[in-house]
């Protein structure tokens, strides 16, 4: 049987179950970034600012697209598997659990090919500095031989999430960053195998997660709810699958190449800017640990009640949210600004690289407040099944207007700060348009259709 106390989403105070759930996916991400962050420390500290900017900079946006591709396309089953989780469909419940690791392997596969095959060619159109070309090439070569493992930690991961389990992600990420830590300092500091070494200690890291993790499923009979033999990938489960799910891929690739030509605009400023926005772009990643964790967590529990027919208490939720998110990244977004040049001064010692990640802090930290809007409202409308007009919404809004932005007043105003303020501009028109799509409330409509 499915074990009802996962099933607490559909039902009690509303706020206390978002946090339940919320703390949990927090702490997980928050490990997954202490993966890069770690990296980055330890590589800034003991190889250098061409080191950290090798594998912070360029490469480090060149990751964050494909796997954020294949992130949200895996979003696709977390939903599916919610909604019936849910509607305690036990048994749709069982096939889509196997055709979501079916698809996270297949993902896996495509996107190391890809990404060996692209990434020298990525590297030269982003103009990526000389002295870091060579070592960010090394470092996307090996860091691609562990997608497989990557896809399938994040599908394995977002399958438990979706039925409630949030905990045991988390200590499977505790126990593969401890790993990657420990493997970064022997391999970087005992055996001199520089960015080699940092990618390697990732990659191994990222296996042990996965394995973790598909024990884990594999142990969890109860989910199933069909005979062994029944167990089979469904086409019409994963047509489902990909319908929510490759919108939300889309729209991460659209967010992530406009990402990349910021990367290239930086790339411009030299080896000095790239590593401080290396510098910056962890202590972001920091604050996206937040905001993400309660867009993960207000799509599940929007998955799950709207699987029960609770439309009412997703609009509770969403309001928990908003406000529980909000609050947090106020005293977020405060710390960061007092103590900008500490915190940028734990990955380099270098005094230029430390002023710059000040500054970068100094813009964007307190315009974090604008974006929570985006992605708390994106979050409980995909969780409902609505897709493509969320894809629109942010591939038109932060997208589009981010790269027009870049290639149209940056070239004419060519400072670091015309850079840095596309990210407020785009925060605001994306979040003041998925709260006007929100409170028209044509998602329901849209997500009850599919």
């Amino acid at each position: 049987m499915i074990k009802e106390n996962n099933k607490a989403m559909t039902r009690g105070v509303i706020w206390r179950q978002l946090l339940v759930f919320f703390f949990p996916i927090m702490l997980g991400t928050l490990f997954q970034q202490l993966y890069t962050m770690a990296d980055a420390m330890i590589v800034g500290n003991f190889l250098g600012k061409q080191a950290l900017a090798a594998v912070g900079g360029t490469a480090a946006a060149i990751v964050n697209l494909l796997v954020g591709f294949f992130v949200g396309l895996a979003s696709g089953a977390s939903v599916v598997i919610a909604q019936y989780f849910g509607a305690s469909a036990k048994k749709r419940l069982g096939r889509s659990i196997v055709t979501a690791m079916a698809l996270g392997v297949a993902g896996g596969l495509i996107l190391m090919l890809g990404g060996i095959a692209a990434s020298k060619t990525a590297l030269t159109i982003m103009q990526t500095p000389e002295d870091i070309f060579e070592d960010s090439l090394l470092y996307l070569n090996i860091y691609f031989t562990g997608m497989i493992p990557t896809a399938v930690y994040n599908t394995g991961a977002g399958i438990l999430r979706a039925v409630g389990d949030a905990k045991r992600p988390l200590y499977y990420l505790l126990v593969s960053c401890a790993v990657n830590i420990v493997l970064d300092i022997v391999m970087i500091t005992v055996f001199h195998m520089g960015i080699a070494g940092a990618a390697a200690a990732t990659v191994i890291s990222q296996w042990l997660s996965a394995v973790l993790v598909c024990i884990a499923l594999i142990r969890q009979k109860d989910l199933y709810g069909a005979e062994k033999g029944r167990l089979k990938i469904d086409g019409v489960i994963l047509g489902r699958m990909l319908y929510i799910g490759l919108p939300a891929a889309i729209q991460s690739a659209m967010y992530n190449i406009a990402n990349l030509i910021v990367q290239t605009s930086i790339n411009t400023f030299g080896t000095d800017s790239v590593a401080a926005w290396s510098a910056y772009s962890r202590v972001d990643g920091l604050y996206g640990v937040i905001v993400l964790s309660f867009g993960t967590a207000i799509m599940t529990f929007s998955g799950q009640n709207f699987g029960a027919g609770k439309y009412g208490r997703i609009k509770g939720g969403v309001k928990s949210a908003l406000l529980m998110c909000g609050g947090a990244t106020v005293v977020f977004s405060l710390a960061s600004v007092i103590f900008a040049r500490p915190v940028v001064g734990m990955f380099t010692s270098e005094p230029d690289v430390i002023r710059q990640g000040a500054f970068m802090i100094y813009v964007l930290a307190p315009f974090q407040i604008v974006y929570i809007f985006a992605e708390i409202l994106s979050g409980a409308v995909r969780g409902a099944g609505a897709a493509i007009t969320p894809m629109v919404i942010t591939c038109v809004s932060v997208c589009v207007l981010r790269s027009v932005w870049l290639l149209c007043v940056v070239p004419v105003w060519h400072t670091m700060l015309a850079v840095l303020l596309c990210y407020p501009v785009t925060w605001a028109v994306s979040s003041l348009a998925f709260v006007i799509y929100y409170k028209r409330g044509k998602w329901v409509k849209a997500a009850e259709e599919k």
